[in-house]
């Protein structure tokens, strides 16, 4: 297949691909199948959705050796990215930023489906053009609940955005969704995180504790409804937590123009720049230094003095999932051979998982680097996703 683009005429409908990357993985047959496992399950939930807040999926195509998920091609960037190169922003414009993004989670929850790692690299705006539609992207660590269902799934997510049932590792469920939502509105007010530590374990202390505050000045001009919408979003109790979908009816969000202020926040989007260059630079820090000394790019592997292993983080900003301690227990994926590199985000985040098909974001297509002189063991799988878009002719 052509790496860089593809083309097919289907009737009045082209599509194509601005470029397509592969991945190399070297495992053993179980591994190779528990990928292939992940991805049918995340093609599986894909097909679910259907929203204008969400990057659809077209396809799911296995030939042999290659499993492609052929999603929309978005080509916005990253909202966050977007809002720091906006002429105004306001608190209205917040509020309308983050009903879209409730509209895809309370889609997401209606239809069973817990997203479990919302955070900005997964908020896409759908073109460049001004207004464009939120789509929220990645569903690589996404599961499926049956109705308020509360379970163990999984330690899962990016840590500045993990919720205190799952750092407590208790039963957890759709509410995870809404408290990082909570994060995500807090950054968009004032353009910095409610919880922030350079050590994780007093970051994680802060979540559980539902330890943030409103500190002055640049709080000062909130309205009391938005922080009240936060409040309700990061309430530490999950039975507690408002929902996606009464969220989608608080005053903030109904009643924007009569709520919301429309004063710009020229702060707000100063200190966002500070926070989309810090979380840029810590991403691209860590993917020479993985690339140079073969890293896992989602985490090191130590061991202690009694033998066991326990997982570092290398970066606040990736995604943690409980498979990736046990698939490098197993040893079945070549750690030494293959760097899968992604981009890290804000933050406060632990190591991201291995994801089969990784996405980076604010961008249309992944990004991967291998070392050329990679010396495969065991079975071979190239996994490969292709970025489409469908366009009426």
């Amino acid at each position: 297949m052509d790496r860089k683009s593809i083309t097919r005429a289907e009737g009045n409908k082209s599509f194509y691909a601005t470029e397509c990357n592969l991945i190399e993985i070297t495992a053993t047959p179980p591994v190779v199948r528990a990928y292939f496992q992940k991805l049918e399950r995340e093609a599986r939930i894909c097909r679910k959705l259907q929203h204008p807040n969400i990057v659809r999926l077209h396809d799911s195509i296995q030939e042999e050796n290659f499993h492609y998920l052929v999603f929309d091609l978005v080509t916005g960037g990253e909202l966050f990215e977007d809002i720091v190169a906006r002429e105004f922003y306001s608190e209205a414009d917040a509020s309308h930023c983050i009903q879209q993004i409730l509209e895809s989670v309370n889609h997401c929850h209606q239809n069973g489906v817990v997203h479990r790692d919302l955070k900005p690299e997964n908020l896409l705006l759908a073109s460049k053009a001004k207004g464009a539609a939120v789509k929220l992207a990645d569903f690589g660590l996404a599961i499926e609940v049956q109705g308020e269902q509360q379970a163990w799934f999984g330690f899962a997510g990016t840590p500045g955005y993990l919720s205190p049932e799952v750092l407590k590792k208790e039963p957890y469920g759709k509410p995870v969704d809404i408290w990082a939502c909570g994060v995500i509105l807090y950054i968009l007010l004032v353009g910095y995180p409610p919880f922030w530590d350079e050590d994780q374990h007093r970051l994680y202390a802060q979540i559980k504790a539902g330890a943030y505050d409103y500190p002055s000045p640049e709080w000062d001009t909130v309205t009391p409804e938005a922080k009240n919408l936060i409040n309700q979003m990061l309430t530490v109790n999950p039975v507690k937590r408002i929902t996606a979908a009464d969220a989608l009816k608080h005053p903030w969000i109904c009643q924007r123009e009569r709520v919301a202020s429309v004063v710009h926040r020229q702060e707000t989007v100063d200190c966002l720049k500070k926070f989309n260059a810090r979380r840029k630079l810590k991403g691209a820090i860590l993917t020479t230094m993985l690339a140079t000394r073969n890293f896992s790019s989602r985490s090191i592997i130590v061991k202690k003095g009694d033998g066991s292993q326990v997982k570092e983080s290398t970066d606040s900003s990736t995604t943690l999932e409980d498979d990736d301690i046990k698939e490098d227990k197993k040893g079945g994926v070549d750690r030494s051979s293959t760097v899968i590199a992604k981009e890290p985000e804000g933050p406060g985040t632990p190591p991201q998982s291995p994801k089969v098909v990784p996405t980076t974001s604010g961008s249309p297509s992944s990004s991967v680097t291998t070392p050329t002189n990679a010396t495969p063991k065991g079975n071979t799988l190239v996994l490969g996703q292709a970025l489409l878009q469908n366009v009426q002719g």
